[in-house]
């Protein structure tokens, strides 16, 4: 049996959902702003208790939409707790209500609480699970489903965030590297809905979360001494999700300046 032939991305809506998108200074944030340059209409799914447990800060999400709207996007703020089943497909149904049709799915969000083999809890491991592979997986199969298969519709692209940080962050890189694994599925399982799909390792990027010495050690473990910084994921995902880089499918990128590459 032969495979369909290719969409074009010519038509495709250019509305995103992002997930895990709570501060200004994260990778999310830096992320609306470059696809809000590149005129995507923006729902943004953030979750405040996560940014003060996780990272201690509060959410400034709504200061960060204004910022968008003043470039001309519209921007809908949908908040979640991705740990819940029935969050995922409420948001994908939620941001085609306010946007119309997706375009681009971009998964931001993360459970990230350091814990090693001897010490993590089954509480922790299950959170981490829910939020990093089962939200993933069904904000995907909802974003695919807004697609029927064998008609014009358009469809879109998918990209998660990943990490191959494991040690001593076993429940994060454990989920880390399941999530891997079902995105990347997506780009030959859902091909018949014109989904493609790519999984991006953008390496240590400080976003508030390092202090002089973790940024001096991963910055000394990159070729040229220096980290990249949020700016760097937003330019690969504007041009994952632009016409010119549609031809990029079912790839894990590293995106991380060589960081800890050995030399030879």
């Amino acid at each position: 049996m032969r495979s369909p032939a290719p969409r074009t991305d010519a038509a495709q809506p250019r509305t995103a959902l992002l997930t895990g998108v709570g501060r200004r200074r994260g990778l999310g944030a830096a992320i609306a702003r470059g696809l809000a340059a590149d005129g995507f209409d923006l729902a943004l799914n953030f979750h405040a208790p996560d940014d003060r447990r996780v990272l201690g800060e509060e959410a400034d999400v709504e200061l960060l939409a204004e910022e968008l709207r003043s470039l001309g996007c519209r921007v809908e703020l949908l908040p979640g707790d991705l740990e819940d089943p029935a969050v995922p497909p409420a948001l994908v149904t939620a941001a085609r209500e306010a946007l119309g049709p997706l375009g681009a799915l971009v998964t931001c969000h993360c459970e990230g609480v350091d814990s090693s083999i001897l010490d993590t809890t089954v509480e922790s491991f299950d959170r981490h699970y829910a939020v990093n592979v089962r939200a993933t997986w069904l904000l995907l199969k909802s974003f695919a489903e807004q697609v029927e298969p064998g008609t014009d519709t358009p469809g879109g692209a998918m990209l998660a965030l990943t990490s191959d940080h494991t040690a001593h962050n076993l429940p994060y890189g454990a989920t880390k590297g399941a999530l891997d694994r079902l995105v990347l599925a997506g780009t030959h399982e859902l091909a018949d809905r014109g989904i493609r799909t790519n999984v991006i390792n953008p390496g240590p990027i400080d976003t508030g979360w390092m202090d002089d010495e973790v940024r001096q050690a991963c910055a000394a473990q990159t070729p040229g001494g220096e980290l990249g910084g949020p700016d760097t994921v937003a330019d690969l995902v504007r041009f994952l999700l632009s016409a010119q880089g549609a031809w990029i499918r079912g790839q894990l990128l590293l995106s991380n300046g060589g960081f800890a590459t050995p030399a030879g």
